[in-house]
């Protein structure tokens, strides 16, 4: 267990570097250069200004000298300032993460909450008027774009109903509530449905006919084999789903002015803030490669079954 953890980590390692050389280069490549865009609305400027603000950011220099001196930062913990506010990045991106954090946290809670009761319902009433009717709005939910979805709540509880602030008015619990809903709508319906799949397959096997046999009840049946069974599924979504949201789910943010990770992304793109948008790469990038990680080595705790080899 111990050698393939280190393993892996050390696989991890040309991932992560390879994703940074990549971003770094697109970002150098990019048709609009930073300086225009940070006088843009000072009217005229003359090229020498713009000169002296490229060799104060270090945007004179050739690429690859950019780019040592950029990774040389960031693995010393040092990730540039921002080309637009000055701020150090670091600070920035510190200062937004608790707003995704908490977004990611009710969001998956409300997400597991839903699916794993609605999936196994819709699984043990299979082909039943329940089932239909768990799989139709699931089949809805999985379709919908989390851009309409967030639009129809806030048109129906905040400007109908008039039960929640349409805009965030800072990271509390009335304005979470909608860009959670948002996103527990797409990956709830995802979880119910491939549980529901997961939990039929299981119900067909040997051992719950034989358990059946024996005169276990169902709800043993359910709760202390079949859903067991489930959990390397759930692992695996939840490892998707967690990297995602903790990156920052840039539409919902932005759509609900909620003050993460995301939105910070998207401001940084539209200002061409190319130190923000690597930090955000390089952060999307190692939640990825951990996350996996850690929900590889939780598939060999949940499930004797599952076995590492060398990797040697």
């Amino acid at each position: 267990m111990k050698k393939y953890f280190f393993a892996r980590l050390i696989q991890l390692v040309p991932i992560l570097f390879g994703i940074t050389f990549l971003t770094f280069a697109m970002m150098q490549f990019a048709a609009d250069d930073a300086v225009d865009i940070i006088y843009q609305q000072s009217g005229s400027v003359s090229e020498e200004i713009k000169a002296a603000k490229r060799a104060e950011l270090g945007l004179d220099q050739p690429f690859l000298i950019q780019y040592a001196n950029w990774l040389g930062g960031v693995l010393t913990g040092d990730m540039g300032r921002s080309f637009i506010s000055g701020k150090l990045v670091f600070d920035t991106f510190a200062e937004k993460l608790p707003a995704t954090i908490e977004l990611m946290i009710i969001s998956v809670l409300l997400t597991i909450f839903f699916a794993i009761p609605l999936g196994i319902l819709a699984a043990i009433n299979q082909n039943r008027p329940l089932d239909y009717f768990i799989r139709f709005f699931t089949f809805i939910g999985n379709s919908m774009p989390n851009f309409f979805a967030g639009l129809l709540l806030i048109y129906l509880l905040a400007l109908k109903l008039n039960l929640l602030p349409i805009i965030s008015g800072g990271n509390n619990f009335s304005s979470v509530i909608m860009p959670a809903l948002t996103l527990t709508i797409a990956m709830g319906a995802k979880y119910t449905r491939q549980i529901r799949a997961v939990v039929l397959e299981e119900l067909d096997k040997p051992y719950v006919i034989g358990a059946r046999s024996r005169g276990v009840p169902e709800f043993t049946i359910l709760t202390k084999s079949v859903l067991r069974s489930t959990l390397i599924m759930i692992i695996t979504l939840l490892a998707l789903s967690i990297g995602s949201l903790l990156g920052g789910t840039a539409i919902v943010e932005t759509i609900f002015m909620w003050d993460g990770v995301g939105k910070m992304a998207v401001d940084a793109i539209l200002m061409r803030d190319y130190p923000l948008i690597q930090a955000y790469v390089v952060w999307m990038a190692i939640i990825y490669v951990f996350v996996n990680l850690a929900a590889d080595l939780l598939y060999f705790f949940f499930d004797p079954r599952v076995h590492y080899g060398d990797l040697s």
